[in-house]
């Protein structure tokens, strides 16, 4: 059975790119590796409704923060499966974004942290009730806000397909995010957390190594 491992950070934070040269360290080393990233964009109706939401489609959801957080976790319960089958079949699995995600955001949206009651809402809800493969380790890629903002408008800008949504758009909202994931990693909540240097780089081969060993 493979390692479950998870990268979080803000929307701009660099999570796709890290975990493009990660599985690239880790074959590196002899490594298989697997890889799923979340919202599951195109392949699952719930993550097709978050994005339609958060582009201002369906009414007034986008308000709910229960409501965003029930699809987020739906997405996610749709994908266990496969989560398990990669476990199975791989050293390694990597994860763009997980249950954590949808803690921190919830928690920022409600001016909670990480020991409010939505946190443990998620919890219940996504570990408990839905049984997700708990994770062996998070990363967790922090950048300021404003460089995760600077970013992602610069990504919106060389590609359409990745127009910035309502989250990305709400930099009080992404400056509370970035309290809550420090808080959910002093807190080792759900798996032990690595805080990385998004902005300095990161040593993907001696990463690679440390979550091997």
């Amino acid at each position: 059975m493979g390692r479950l491992v998870v990268i979080e950070g803000l929307d701009g934070a660099g999570k796709r790119t890290l975990s493009e040269g990660l599985t690239a360290a880790l074959e590196d080393t002899g490594a298989s590796v697997g890889s799923l990233a979340f919202p599951r964009y195109g392949r699952s109706v719930h993550a097709d409704l978050v994005r339609e939401t958060l582009h201002r489609g369906h009414g007034d959801l986008a308000d709910s923060v229960y409501g965003m957080a029930m699809l987020y976790a739906l997405d996610r319960a749709g994908a266990a499966d496969e989560i398990r089958g990669l476990l199975a079949a791989n050293d390694v699995v990597l994860l763009d974004r997980y249950v954590a995600s949808n803690a921190a955001y919830a928690a920022a949206r409600l001016r909670e942290h990480a020991d409010g009651a939505v946190v443990q809402w998620v919890w219940d809800l996504e570990v408990t009730r839905f049984g997700l493969p708990r994770p062996d380790a998070h990363l967790l890629l922090r950048v300021s806000p404003e460089v995760a903002a600077e970013r992602a408008v610069r990504r919106a800008e060389s590609d359409t397909a990745r127009a910035r949504d309502a989250f990305e758009s709400d930099d009080s909202l992404q400056q509370r995010c970035a309290a809550v994931y420090d808080e959910l990693a002093a807190a080792s909540w759900l798996a032990p957390w690595q805080v990385l240097d998004g902005v300095a780089g990161v040593d993907l081969p001696t990463l690679a190594k440390s979550l091997l060993a």
